[in-house]
């Protein structure tokens, strides 16, 4: 029996029957082609995506897009699974286009409250006040009304994540960068930002990711290069989460391209 499994796996139609597998389901490979997640991922970062970690997408032959089964469950998934949580990395379709991929930071979920002011982001989670005081330093919050506010909840845990500092309000920026009246997000969805803050394309674009997008979470950077072609030893192998916490802060380069990305 194990003979002939390996015959096939060895052939060609085998080979190919494995990979579609492993991508569709285990791990798919992802290439980092903006800034705007630096510097917790970079451009020539190329990773693995964790495919289950939210449940099991629905398969789709790569690069060609089209799906290999109907969906089911009306949610992009054949198997449902834990929706993205605050903080995390998610790597997602793009709602105004399926077949582009990208990677963002979920700051909030369904039946939070989001806004920017000033370049702050400003939290309301929807366990509301008695879950803020107990779940954040009296410091980081504000009171506006009736309700408590997180400002820059994910920054001190997620080194990464910063502004630009020569980007400021001259009327030549769009004015999503600085600030944003406060959004309820609909439910099974999410609130995605670009850890670089002021150059990414992100929901104070476009708008809410539905969980039908989710597709996973970044899991090992297998290789990496800088524009020069130099691999970056030090991110090789490497898992995010890991390198967040190696980060340091005092040595981070804050060069910036020009745009929204």
């Amino acid at each position: 029996m194990f003979k002939k499994f390996y015959n096939w796996s060895s052939s060609w139609t085998g080979t190919i029957v494995i990979v579609l597998v492993i991508m569709s389901f285990i791990a798919q490979a992802f290439v980092i082609p903006s800034g705007s997640m630096k510097n917790t991922l970079l451009i020539g970062d190329m990773l693995f995506v964790k495919k289950f970690s939210y449940g099991l997408p629905v398969p789709r032959i790569p690069w060609l897009e089209i799906k290999m089964l109907p969906d089911f469950n009306d949610n992009g998934h054949l198997i449902e699974g834990p929706r993205p949580k605050r903080g995390e990395i998610v790597v997602f379709r793009y709602p105004k286009n399926e077949a582009i991929h990208y990677v963002k930071r979920a700051v909030a979920t369904g039946g939070d409250i989001v806004a920017l002011k000033d370049k702050n982001l400003l939290l309301h989670p929807k366990e509301g006040n008695e879950y803020v005081k107990a779940n954040y330093p009296k410091e980081s919050i504000i009171e506006v009304g009736d309700k408590l506010w997180v400002v820059n909840p994910y920054k001190k845990e997620h080194p990464g994540i910063h502004n630009d500092s020569t980007v400021v309000n001259n009327g030549l920026n769009p004015q999503e960068l600085f600030n944003m009246m406060p959004i309820l997000v609909p439910e099974d969805e999410t609130f995605m930002m670009g850890d670089n803050r002021d150059h990414s394309n992100d929901s104070r674009f476009w708008g809410t990711v539905p969980y039908k997008y989710v597709v996973g979470t970044p899991w090992i950077i297998y290789f990496s290069w800088d524009d020069n072609k130099e691999i970056r030893w030090d991110r090789v192998l490497k898992q995010v989460d890991t390198l967040e916490k190696k980060m340091d802060t005092k040595n981070i380069k804050l060069d910036h391209e020009k745009g929204i990305y």
